[in-house]
């Protein structure tokens, strides 16, 4: 009798304990899919965040945050006006922080690791926990995301606040409230302010609003459609700006080509495109309703930006960076499919759970060993861009008081090597006429009389991006002025570009 009392007592008190901390299970689950791939993206991608040279569209970031507020509006009139809001943050953030590359990046590194963690999040309400985890880890090993987490431009608060947006919409529709709605329309302009390309994935939110409403929710048609006019409605002054300014991005003319390495391009490596791709293939067979949204969110931005590529330009992808998460998401629902089917043929009950983590780290450790060689490369200066940095050290160790600098070639050698030489005296722009801040413009106008320019000046550094130092891009009365009263007593090459010392002729 005394045995058989605890018997009739304890299976309520389990059943209670265990109702009341399933919630408290849930959090830490939660937390657990969050910053376990936001801690992997952060060691994949701020270490040597400072490391590779600054390329010309970073130096454009610098220059638009670096000048002052008037000049800042006074160049968006005529360029860059969608990246207004960036400009503007990362004005506040350098004066903070400094214009270091590291500086200049770890906003976008911070970024891009946060984006693991809501990725996480995202698949675990799509799909299951493991998904969810298999998702935010894979996209914190793609080689694009080291690359552009270590890339002073937009393109990684465009993933963040497309994924933000995403899962505010998931929740709202799991429970809505006028909070989460409100901060939904938030997150839809955010998404806008950083890349209006994003913006396309309100396309694949609408069709998740359409399940939900053939599920029974009649009036989430409503606030979505609120909040999604409310979101954009900032936007509008900028859309219409940036409408005049298109033809800046006039030279992509997107091919057959393009399309074909794609998958390269947006993963940073074959293998991992193969791989994401195809396991996302799966895993939108095989997950049914819920993979709709996500496929909508893949595939819609290339197909739309493709075909309007023609006239918008826009077909780039860098500017697609943030259908990366869309991939992973139906990968990681595939592969989850696959592993749960393995598991049922072999294993059972707590064995079989195991082995199902078992199977994603080991998934996780293989894709790891795979692109670690293209995230390496990813952490490396850019192909045929010019060594801006090793030219400032020359000028740097060997100028003189009263010294000048001219510019030969088409890469923004000026703004590029202003960088170089920030913080301190320079030589003298000699042939500058109008300061690119007076122009509003990322270059700067020349001297209509080289002759008189260069007169006076006993020393000038020449930096120079044609391979061998020619006088291919300079004007041709530019560089016979040159040729006229100075003479080159010392050149040093580096890569795909050259430093000269030119001294004047009557010395």
């Amino acid at each position: 009798m005394t045995s058989s009392t605890p018997n009739l007592v304890r299976p309520p008190r389990a059943t209670g304990t265990a109702a009341a901390d399933r919630p408290a299970r849930e959090r830490w689950a939660a937390l657990l899919v969050f910053l376990l791939p936001m801690a992997v993206a952060m060691t994949w991608v701020l270490p040597s965040i400072g490391h590779r040279q600054l390329w010309r569209d970073e130096h454009c970031t610098w220059w638009a945050s670096s000048i002052g507020y008037p000049d800042l509006g006074f160049l968006i009139e005529h360029i860059d006006v969608v990246f207004t809001p960036f400009y503007a943050s990362m004005h506040v953030w350098i004066a903070l922080v400094g214009t270091s590359p590291t500086a200049l990046r770890l906003p976008e590194g911070l970024a891009m690791a946060a984006s693991a963690g809501l990725l996480g999040l995202i698949g675990r309400q799509l799909f299951t926990r493991r998904a969810g985890l298999l998702a935010g880890l894979l996209f914190a090993l793609v080689p694009t995301v080291t690359r552009y987490g270590q890339e002073a431009r937009p393109y990684a608060f465009a993933v963040l606040f497309s994924l933000l947006a995403t899962f505010l919409l998931l929740r709202a529709l799991e429970r809505p409230t006028l909070r989460i709605w409100t901060l939904y329309a938030l997150a839809v302009s955010l998404t806008g302010l950083s890349h209006l390309v994003a913006l396309s994935v309100v396309a694949a939110h609408g069709v998740a609003v359409l399940r939900a409403r053939r599920g029974g929710h009649h009036f989430v048609h409503w606030a979505f459609g609120c909040a999604v006019v409310m979101g954009t409605s900032a936007l509008l002054p900028m859309v219409a700006k940036g409408s005049g300014q298109a033809g800046q991005i006039a030279w992509n003319e997107a091919s057959l080509l393009d399309v074909a390495t794609y998958p390269r391009d947006l993963f940073g490596s074959w293998f991992a495109g193969a791989v994401v791709m195809g396991l996302g293939v799966v895993g939108l067979l095989m997950a049914g309703h819920k993979a709709v949204m996500p496929a909508v969110w893949a595939a819609l931005p290339p197909a739309l930006t493709f075909l309007t590529s023609d006239r918008l330009h826009l077909f780039l992808p860098r500017y697609l960076l943030f259908t990366i998460p869309a991939w992973l998401l139906l990968a990681a629902a595939g592969a989850d499919r696959c592993a749960e089917g393995l598991i049922r043929l072999r294993w059972m009950g707590r064995r079989g759970r195991a082995a199902g983590w078992v199977l994603v780290t080991g998934a996780v450790a293989g894709f790891a060993f795979q692109v670690f060689p293209a995230v390496a490369t990813a952490r490396q200066d850019l192909p045929g861009e010019p060594d801006y940095a090793g030219a400032g050290r020359i000028v740097r160790a060997g100028e003189r008081p009263g010294d000048g600098i001219v510019y030969d070639g088409e890469f923004s050698e000026r703004k590029a090597m202003s960088y170089e030489l920030r913080g301190g005296a320079r030589p003298k722009d000699v042939l500058m006429r109008l300061t690119p801040q007076e122009i509003g413009w990322y270059s700067a106008a020349e001297c209509d009389v080289p002759a008189d320019c260069l007169a006076g000046h006993r020393r000038l550094w020449r930096v120079s991006t044609p391979a061998g130092g020619a006088h291919s891009v300079m004007r041709a009365r530019t560089a016979a002025a040159l040729a006229q009263q100075f003479r080159v007593v010392r050149t040093e090459r580096l890569r795909h570009l050259t430093v000269e010392l030119l001294e004047s002729r009557g010395r």
